[in-house]
């Protein structure tokens, strides 16, 4: 598991967050992608916060 949460240069698909999200937590890209798939469907605010994270997570150096 990384330590840093960053946006990975590789396995992006848009801009890297579920990559780093899967990196940092040990999981496939594809499980946090189908994860905030599915996520979309119920109410809240997945959209903000998937952009927001996506200003907010440094790239990998």
């Amino acid at each position: 598991m990384s330590a840093r949460l960053a946006r990975p240069r590789h396995n992006r698909v848009i801009a890297g967050v579920c990559a780093g999200l899967a990196e940092r937590h040990g999981v496939t890209p594809w499980t946090v992608r189908l994860i905030f798939l599915i996520s979309i469907i119920l109410p809240g605010l997945q959209c903000l916060v998937y952009l927001a994270l996506w200003v907010l997570l440094p790239q990998e150096p």
